[in-house]
């Protein structure tokens, strides 16, 4: 049989309009089976609740189950190696947290590069630091704290989420900015983090705002300044610490979400469209800024130049506080 020049450009042309167009074949039976999201920390923390709230309107919108994986240790960096090394199908994502841009800086040896083996979806929320203490703690403003530790040198401690959390190297930043010498507690994870709190057994932390907010608002503990450079909508009342005395200090953070390297671009697309419109439904706005995290979403090329740049920006912190894991 004698095949034609014609034919042969033919079956070309059919090979090459199926590679082209099987990225958007994918894309719109995306997804077909449950999603799986990582989540580095214990339940109950900032990336927890809002994965959890993400993945429920996923679920409803998709008609498929969108799975809240919790992976905490490490300084999420288990989390994060287990999402690394997945498909890179949309099947599975992590719940990136500031912690994701320190670690490059904290850690002499990291397993991944935040920036290279990672695939930027979009940020959900931007969160501030809560400097909050213990209602025994005789103090109500950040002056009277600052005034109160320097009569006390060594007195106070403190609890992070962490060794190298954005708690701990938050407070390394207050306690740079202001002179005074308190004690870190370092615990794993947010919820044993405020939870010492609350039982006194700490006197203060700078906890993140939606694990911190529904404390503050029972009157459990008692809120002295947000680390944003904005005041929070979800505490109107409590001033910014650059406000409360310390000029200039800021120390705001983010959550999103990422997957592997090497996503296809049709089904980065469809994620970003699908989270990006919940996060910014009014109902779902309410509820973030009720948690105490302002919702913000971006491209995933937006996304992935904020990560560069704090990477760069918490690559100074560590270095000033000096913190160290090997």
């Amino acid at each position: 049989m004698r095949i034609t020049s014609g034919v042969l450009l033919s079956a070309k042309l059919g090979l090459l309009a199926a590679t082209m167009f099987a990225p958007l074949a994918w894309a719109q039976t995306y997804p077909a089976k449950p999603i799986r999201i990582v989540v580095p920390f214990p339940a109950g923390g900032t990336s927890d609740i809002l994965s959890r709230a993400i993945g429920q309107k996923l679920t409803e919108e998709w008609k498929q189950p969108v799975i809240v994986d919790n992976r905490p240790g490490a300084s999420a960096n288990i989390g994060a190696d287990i999402v690394v090394k997945s498909p890179p199908d949309g099947y599975t994502l992590l719940c990136a947290s500031t912690i994701h841009t320190i670690n490059p800086s904290l850690y002499s040896k990291l397993s991944y590069d935040p920036v290279r083996d990672f695939t930027p979806i979009t940020l959900v929320a931007a969160t501030s630091q809560v400097l909050a203490v213990h209602p025994s703690v005789p103090v109500r403003t950040v002056k009277e704290l600052i005034a109160y530790a320097k009569k006390r040198p060594g007195e106070l401690n403190y609890s992070s989420a962490g060794n190298g959390s954005q708690p701990h190297l938050t407070a390394e930043m207050f306690k740079a900015r202001t002179g005074i010498n308190i004690v870190h507690v370092p615990y794993k994870g947010a919820p044993p983090q405020i939870a010492d709190l609350l039982a006194g057994h700490v006197a203060l932390t700078f906890g993140t705002s939606p694990t911190a907010v529904p404390h503050v608002r029972s009157g459990k503990l008692r809120a002295l300044g947000v680390s944003t450079a904005k005041r929070i909508a979800a505490l109107p009342e409590v001033p910014t610490i650059s406000e409360a005395g310390v000029p200039g200090f800021e120390a705001g953070g983010a959550n999103g979400l990422v997957g592997p390297a090497g996503m296809s671009a049709a089904v980065v697309e469809r994620l970003n469209a699908a989270v990006v419109r919940i996060v910014n439904e009014p109902a779902m706005s309410k509820y973030l800024s009720d948690q105490g995290a302002d919702p913000w979403t971006t491209t995933p090329a937006e996304y992935a130049a904020y990560i560069k740049s704090e990477v760069a920006k918490w690559a100074k912190a560590v270095k000033d506080s000096g913190a160290r894991i090997d």
